[in-house]
Parts: C-alpha cells; sequence; structure tokens
C-alpha cells in the first residue's frame, strides 16, 4: 500500500511541475509526470527536508523540495527531448 501511495504522489507532484511549467499539449503526459514526480521527489524532497533539518519526515519543505525536483527533471525530459527532435 505504501508503495501504491508513493507513486500516487509522484504522479500528483510530477502533474503539478507539468500544470506549472505549462503543458506542451492539452493533456498532461501521464509517463513524465510519474517519472518526473518520483525522480524529483526522492532528489528534491529528500535533499530539502535534510537541509531544513527535518529528517526523513512528511513535512512542507519536503513537499516544496519534491515539486521543485520534478520541475527540474520535467525541464531536463523536455530539453533533451527537443535536442533529440532536432
Amino acid at each position: 500500500m505504501l508503495i501504491l501511495g508513493l507513486i500516487l504522489f509522484g504522479m500528483l507532484i510530477g502533474a503539478a511541475a507539468q500544470l506549472i511549467l505549462g503543458r506542451e499539449g492539452k493533456r498532461i503526459d501521464w509517463t513524465m509526470a510519474i517519472v518526473a514526480g518520483l525522480v524529483g521527489s526522492f532528489v528534491g524532497g529528500l535533499l530539502v527536508s535534510l537541509i531544513a533539518g527535518d529528517g526523513i519526515k512528511f513535512r512542507a519543505s519536503g513537499i516544496i523540495g519534491s515539486i521543485v525536483g520534478a520541475i527540474i527533471v520535467t525541464l531536463i525530459w523536455r530539453w533533451s527531448r527537443s535536442r533529440s527532435a532536432r
């Protein structure tokens, strides 16, 4: 159940990152949302939580770090996709 919750949380964070950056079409790319959300949540959320001194707990600093991490992963994904299309 925890794994399902983490995947759902990552998907929502990834979708939020796409909404903040603007979608490339009319729909959310759910594959990108899941990957960016999970990777961004792990890296960004963990780093910000540890820097803020919260440890590994569910706090606002971790959620903010997760969104920032997902935005960075989404930007890198879009950049690499546009570069390979040339």
